[in-house]
Parts: C-alpha cells; sequence; structure tokens
C-alpha cells in the first residue's frame, strides 16, 4: 500500500475542507454566508484572492442564488462547488432536487445545524435529514480529516460517468467545523490528479452538439427518468468502495460503507453518526475494561444507504441502540429508521431502541453513552424513543 508525503497541520473542520477545495480547484464556487459554514468560504476566498487557485468565485444574494449558480455551472461544463447549513440548506431544497434531477455532481459541504424555529445555532444532523431523500449522495464526517478526505470522495463518486449526482458531505457543526485538529493534508499534485479534471459528456456551451437540458416531462417520460436516478445512486453505492480503494492507497486508511469499533464480538451495540461516534468509542473503551462486550458501529454513507452490509455487521447482536440528532416528527427518527428496515430481512428478532441526543447543540457526555450501554445491557428496550440529556 503506498503512501504520498504529507503535512500535518492545526485546522478546523471547516478550514480542512477548504483545504480540500484548494486541492480540488473548483471551476466555480458559489456561496452565502451563513453561521457556522462561513469560514469554509473565508478561507477558499483567501485562496482565490491570493491566486493560489484559479476559480471563479460568487457571492450571490441568497443560499438558493448560490445553488442556482452551480447548478448552471455545471449543465455548462464546469466544476461546481458549495456550503451551507441549516436554513441555508433549507433556502436551497426548490433546487437541490432539479441539480439531482439534471444529474449534474455538484458537491456540497454542510456544517450540520439546527433548524429553526426556535432559532439555534448550534449542531444538529434536522438540516441534512431533512433533504435526504431528493436525490443527493450524503457522506457524515467524524472529525476534519475524515471531512477533508470524504471531499475527494464526493468529488470522484459524483463525477462518475455512472453516477452523475451531487453529492453533500456533513461536519458537526461547530464541534468540527470550528474545533482545531491535528489534520494531515495529503501532497496537493497527488490529490488533484485523484479528482482530475471534469470532462462532462454534454456541455451547454459546446454549441457544435447543442443539446437541451431540463425539459418538461409529463406522463410520457418523467417516471422513467427518475427510474435512472434511482438506478444511479444504486451504482453510487457499489462504486464508492471502489474509489475508497484507489484514495486508500493514498492515505492507506479504509473506506467503507461504516466504520465498527470493538463491534465483532460484542453482544450489545450502539449505532450513531458523526462526532459523537468519537465521544461513544470512549465509553466502548471504558466498558469493555469493566468486561463488558460492547461495541459501536458508525455509519459513513446515508444515502445510498447500505442495507444488506449494516445488516450482516449487526446480526450477531443481542440488543441495539440507535442514536439519533434530529427527529422525523410523527415518524421513527432517520438513522433509527434505516437501520430497523436493515435488520427486517433477518429471521431473529433484535430487540433495538430509538434514542435522540444533542438537539440544539445540547452536549452529549460519555457518562451518558456508558448510562446507554448499561441499560441495553440489563435489556431496557422498549417501542418508545428514549432522550438522552433532555430535561422532563
Amino acid at each position: 500500500m503506498t503512501k504520498v508525503k504529507s503535512t500535518k497541520k492545526p485546522l478546523t473542520g471547516n478550514e480542512a475542507i477548504a483545504e480540500a477545495m484548494r486541492q480540488i480547484k473548483p471551476d466555480v464556487l458559489a456561496a452565502y454566508p451563513i453561521t457556522p459554514q462561513s469560514p469554509i468560504v473565508h478561507t477558499f476566498a483567501k485562496f482565490v484572492a491570493d491566486g493560489v487557485v484559479d476559480t471563479v468565485m460568487v457571492t450571490p444574494e441568497s443560499e438558493h442564488s448560490a445553488i442556482s449558480v452551480v447548478t448552471g455551472a455545471e449543465a455548462a461544463g464546469a466544476r461546481a462547488m458549495s456550503a451551507t447549513a441549516s436554513q441555508g440548506l433549507a433556502l436551497m431544497v426548490e433546487v437541490l432536487p432539479a441539480t439531482s434531477g439534471l444529474r449534474l455532481p455538484v458537491v456540497m459541504a454542510i456544517a450540520n445545524r439546527a433548524l429553526s424555529a426556535p432559532i439555534n445555532i448550534h449542531c444538529d444532523h434536522s438540516d441534512s435529514m431533512a433533504v435526504r431523500d431528493l436525490g443527493w449522495i450524503q457522506i457524515y464526517s467524524e472529525n476534519a480529516q475524515e471531512a477533508y478526505e470524504n471531499m475527494f470522495l464526493a468529488v470522484r463518486l459524483a463525477e462518475h460517468p455512472d453516477v452523475l449526482l451531487p453529492a453533500m458531505v456533513m461536519l458537526d457543526g461547530f464541534i468540527i467545523s470550528h474545533g482545531v485538529e491535528v489534520v494531515e493534508i495529503y501532497d496537493d499534485e497527488v490529490m488533484h490528479k485523484f479528482v482530475g479534471e471534469r470532462k462532462p459528456k454534454f456541455s451547454l456551451l459546446n454549441y457544435k452538439e447543442p443539446w437541451t437540458m431540463g425539459p418538461l416531462e409529463l406522463t410520457d417520460y418523467y417516471f422513467e427518468t427518475k427510474r435512472q436516478e434511482q438506478e444511479a445512486m444504486k451504482k453510487a453505492k457499489k462504486l464508492y468502495i471502489e474509489i475508497g480503494k484507489e484514495l486508500s492507497e493514498i492515505t492507506g486508511k479504509e473506506y467503507g460503507y461504516f466504520e465498527k469499533y470493538r463491534l465483532d464480538d460484542a453482544e450489545v451495540g450502539i449505532v450513531v453518526l458523526s462526532s459523537a461516534a468519537g465521544t461513544a468509542k470512549d465509553a466502548v473503551d471504558e466498558l469493555r475494561k469493566e468486561g463488558k462486550k460492547v461495541g459501536l458501529l458508525k455509519p459513513k454513507l446515508f444515502r445510498p444507504f447500505p442495507y444488506e452490509e449494516i445488516r450482516d455487521a449487526l446480526k450477531h447482536l443481542k440488543v441495539i441502540g440507535v442514536l439519533d440528532r434530529s427527529y422525523s416528527f410523527g415518524g421513527y427518527a432517520p438513522l433509527y429508521s434505516e437501520i430497523r428496515n436493515a435488520l427486517y430481512d433477518l429471521d431473529k428478532r433484535i430487540p433495538i431502541q430509538s434514542y435522540i441526543y444533542g438537539l440544539g447543540g445540547r452536549d452529549i457526555f460519555k457518562q451518558e453513552i456508558k448510562e446507554v450501554f448499561n441499560e441495553l445491557l440489563e435489556g431496557k428496550v422498549s417501542s418508545e424513543e428514549k432522550c438522552i440529556g433532555l430535561r422532563e
């Protein structure tokens, strides 16, 4: 396995994303400022101003315009990127399914933040989970290093000719976006070569081969077009692993659909996304020292969702807890719902408990996760969702 030269830098998650963008060198970047995403674009704007990158940077009047700009740029044949959070992502909703429906591989970083109301600038996953079914690939990051590397995966996957779907890379607002970590930045030339240059088959600016994008489709073709989008998402799942193996040759790391932590011999496991997985790993280590067989599964790829692979990883457990950082009001929480679906085809019924935690940036502590594990070890599972750290 090859390992290229690299530099370790103290960076926030937002700065790590901007570093990835610098190495990717998009043709166009358009974004509107919103906390906690703004430092991504501030940092990248300095790269543009200093002549480090030759990117056309557009600062439109809203997030709706920003996503419209990058969608149009992709249609013209450019590689285009954006970044946003919370209400900014909500304001993009009208355009998000158009971007995926037009099969334009925009890549966008999301610094996860709670949706209003009440107004809150801190982390939860209600923004990205609200748009999980709009045809965008979704990759979640535990830390700044993962966020940096996920950007390269996202570009290669989104632009693959068998996929051509937009992608979001998530990092937890403030916790990761503003927290400083030592991040390993790989060689500029190697990383740019990994993503390569975008070579669209069709471009609106290619006047020699004029073509139509986004025509009206009613009962005659709309259904078939959406079916093609679904098939592309299925191909993205397979290609994620193949592209991840190529990235492994640079970084020496593995890029699976999920990460297992002390899970293979565990009797009780929890499933949790993003930064809380780091806290959960500490909880697992301490409980292991007490002789308790506990483990963790941290999904990375949420759309497309790897049902079969997650089922195989969890099928030996006696009890499972799923921790969501967002509600699906009136339904099962998003991650819990997918894990429950994944386990449906098993012959045996594994008790599974839904937990909600960390809404609006509320901290989740190691002790609280240990209490979740101890509760699961005692078999205290109900059909009602439970909350962690909630005053009642």
